[in-house]
């Protein structure tokens, strides 16, 4: 009398572990699209006297395979704009937008949202 495993599916082959991935990369991306997007909104609904220098200068940078940074590519006034720049108050009255920070907050709302989006949608590929 024997047990016969049998190893064969997703999990065994790589499909599983290539799912993964990918669900991930799309969740990054996903994520940062969305961060993006927030903050551009944020600051057309803001600003007062747009330029779109300020906003043309907010990207997406890959920094690693699971790290994604939606920044201003150090644009010098940019900490002036969020209100945390020395000029700030109390040196002037101008206490800044918070775009990067009303960002982050809803990014910290809606980012399990978007990922679990990303998995279910690769769940299939992962034998499940």
């Amino acid at each position: 009398m024997g047990i016969d495993i049998d190893f064969r599916g997703p999990l065994f082959d790589g499909r599983a572990e290539r799912a993964i991935e990918d669900a991930c990369d799309e969740a990054r991306d996903n994520i940062a699209e969305f961060a993006q997007n927030r903050a551009l909104s944020l600051m057309r609904a803001a600003f007062r006297n747009p330029t779109g220098y300020y906003e043309s200068r907010v990207t997406t940078t890959r920094v690693s395979s699971d790290v994604a940074l939606v920044h201003d590519q150090g644009v010098v006034y940019g900490p002036w704009l969020e209100g945390v720049g020395s000029r700030n108050a109390p040196v002037t009255r101008f206490p800044g937008y918070w775009h990067w920070r009303r960002t982050k907050d809803a990014v910290r709302t809606r980012g399990p949202e978007i990922a679990r989006t990303a998995i279910d949608r690769h769940m299939p590929e992962m034998g499940g």
